[in-house]
């Protein structure tokens, strides 16, 4: 039996079952907007596409909301997609590595000091 997004986040512990539902959300927007290559999804390339629907989303409050739910870098949507690829919600290649998100941007950066109306 799939276990659902909030059990996996009550299991793990470390992340808000909604930044969950908001990585799924994002891959598809990822792969639809921003990917070159829908089939596979980098992971650079997924934080890029969850920053700017984050951004969309919740503006100017983007970064209070990920903190808030326990993300504060890049590397937390990491994290979080290998949590969804060990309960079979996300499948990766075998060139794919958690590193692939260490570092993509910094959410001070890219949510508050760059963000304008």
């Amino acid at each position: 039996m799939r276990k659902n997004l909030e059990q996996i986040a009550k299991e793990d512990g470390r992340y808000d079952s909604r930044v969950i539902k908001f990585v799924s959300e994002g891959l598809s927007y990822t792969a639809k907007k921003v990917a070159s290559e829908p089939k596979h999804v980098s992971g650079q390339t997924l934080c890029e596409g969850l920053r700017k629907l984050a951004l969309k989303k919740w503006g100017p409050l983007a970064m209070l909301v990920l903190n808030n739910w326990g993300v504060k870098t890049t590397r937390d949507f990491g994290e979080i997609v290998w949590l969804m690829i060990d309960n079979n919600l996300m499948s990766a290649q075998p060139t794919d590595s958690i590193d692939d998100f260490n570092d993509v941007y910094d959410f001070q950066t890219v949510f508050k000091d760059n963000f304008t109306f």
